[in-house]
């Protein structure tokens, strides 16, 4: 039987942390990376495990690789704070660690939730994420935001999804596109890259398109419209941003 270490990065999340800790409770060991807290997240994974580490936040891909380098397992489930593992889910993995794995990354469906509604369409389901890994022949890449396991084309699938109460509303939707938005630009700047005239008005005008129609936004009524509206202008922000970041 292999064991799995569950790696989750934090950071004032005290509204859904005891909820994803919660369902992760099976798990041989939890390891949460906080990046100096202000409310109670802290004394919250407190309660559900004694790796509780502090340290400065550097970009989303760095922050799970460090947190990853603090576990003790070969197998790795990283989990956002805002997730959490159903138990059919928790069942699979264990099914699958029980034997030798076959392939050294595997992927979940995602159920993504804005504002406690399932979102079925506009592309954010099945929404595979890759997240359980080992450890001696994955990692994340060190992206500031966006951050993927490297190398996942050659991996497994874990058809049992995983919840992600990804928005509270429309304010907490835009504030955090915001923040990505500038996350994205501030990386392209040290890679000394900017976007052109087709990046900043051909794209979001696909986005649109492929968002509203071809993955059926329309389906999700006013919701559809808003999504595919502002993932569109988050497709523009972000490329903006990379003009403007002097």
């Amino acid at each position: 039987m292999q064991k799995v270490s569950v790696i989750v990065i934090t950071k004032n999340e005290q509204k859904n942390i005891a909820r994803c800790l919660e369902s992760v409770r099976w798990a041989d060991e939890i390891v949460v990376l906080d990046s100096f807290s202000t409310d109670s997240t802290i004394e919250i994974c407190r309660r559900f495990t004694d790796k509780v580490f502090q340290g400065e936040w550097q970009g989303y891909g760095v922050q799970k690789n460090s947190c990853a380098s603090k576990a003790t397992n070969k197998w790795l489930l990283n989990i956002d704070a805002d997730e959490v593992v159903l138990p059919e889910c928790a069942a699979a993995i264990q099914k699958l660690l029980s034997s030798e794995p076959e392939f050294p990354v595997y992927r979940f469906p995602r159920k993504n939730f804005f504002s406690n509604r399932w979102v079925r369409y506009v592309g954010w389901y099945p929404d595979f994420i890759s997240r359980l890994y080992d450890r001696d022949r994955i990692s994340f890449s060190e992206s500031m935001v966006h951050e993927r396991l490297i190398p996942d084309k050659v991996g497994g699938v874990i058809n049992h999804p995983i919840l992600h109460y990804s928005f509270e509303g429309i304010e907490d939707y835009i504030n955090r596109q915001n923040r990505y938005s500038s996350l994205f630009a501030e990386e392209k700047r040290r890679l000394n890259w900017q976007a052109n005239w087709t990046h900043l008005y051909l794209r979001p005008i696909w986005v649109f398109l492929k968002t509203y129609f071809q993955r059926q936004g329309f389906r999700e009524g006013f919701l559809g419209v808003f999504l595919s509206l502002s993932m569109a202008f988050y497709t523009y922000l972000k490329y903006a941003k990379t003009r403007s970041i002097k």
